[in-house]
């Protein structure tokens, strides 16, 4: 296959970004969308150009940091629902097909480079919130403190988020509230994450909003681009918390 690239180009925060037009030859349709990448990095570097920038770990749809919009669509669209950028294969194009590759687009997720954000906004709203209090020393019985069915399942629907940013991206407003709202529900679905549940749900907007992402007016195309498919609900627990902060704590 040969494929037909336009790739956003920015030599850091400060510079200059645009589209620079590439091409891939000899992509093999069971190559990933990044093994794609590399190809053309290889081929930047034997010319002595400069390869082009992206993150990537994992490569297996565990980390999230393979965030990318791809013709317009965060982590791009194999057509059989959502992925990872790492999971998406060539086979989902067709030979001589013309793919548009930029960054997320957030002010919260400032460009570093190429197609690389800095995403450590996420971290910011962990650290003030994403904890549970646990006493030092010897583990309890895993039996002491029964957690209802339902409500575990929920809470590790939830957890499946893997903070990649992809419902920031896909967002009109870049706003954060599914993100926010998977961390808020996990813990808060637990007995061990009743003690900080009020001042949690607080601290979390107070840093997602000081960070400069955008309020959530119920688009729903966080969910839709969410690679866990997690569900918008999470947004109504996360609001349902805040209004009771308000009077429990």
């Amino acid at each position: 296959m040969r494929i037909n690239l336009k790739i956003w180009r920015q030599a850091g925060p400060a510079a200059t970004g645009q589209l620079v037009d590439y091409s891939v030859d000899g992509v093999s349709e069971d190559m990933s969308f990044l093994e794609m990448l590399d190809i053309l990095n290889e081929d930047l570097n034997n010319r002595g150009e400069e390869p082009v920038a992206f993150d990537s770990d994992c490569r297996e749809g565990i980390c999230g940091q393979c965030g990318l919009v791809i013709n317009g669509h965060p982590h791009g669209n194999d057509g059989n629902g959502n992925t990872t950028t790492c999971q998406l294969h060539m086979r989902s194009f067709s030979d001589g097909a013309t793919i548009t590759i930029e960054p997320w687009r957030a002010e919260a997720f400032p460009i570093l480079r190429d197609l690389i954000v800095d995403r450590t906004a996420f971290d910011r709203i962990v650290a003030a919130g994403g904890y549970i209090s646990v006493n030092t020393g010897a583990a309890p019985e895993s039996h002491s403190v029964p957690v209802p069915k339902p409500a575990a399942d929920r809470s590790f629907e939830a957890a499946a988020c893997i903070g990649c940013g992809a419902c920031v991206a896909a967002c009109p407003n870049a706003a954060a509230m599914l993100f926010m709202g998977a961390k808020v529900t996990h813990l808060g679905e637990l007995p061990q994450g009743q003690p900080e549940r009020w001042s949690r749900v607080k601290a979390m907007v107070a840093t997602h909003d000081a960070a400069g992402f955008g309020g959530c007016t119920n688009m729903g195309e966080c969910s839709l681009a969410c690679p866990k498919d997690i569900d918008m609900e999470v947004i109504s627990q996360l609001n349902a918390d805040l209004r009771k902060s308000m009077v429990k704590a």
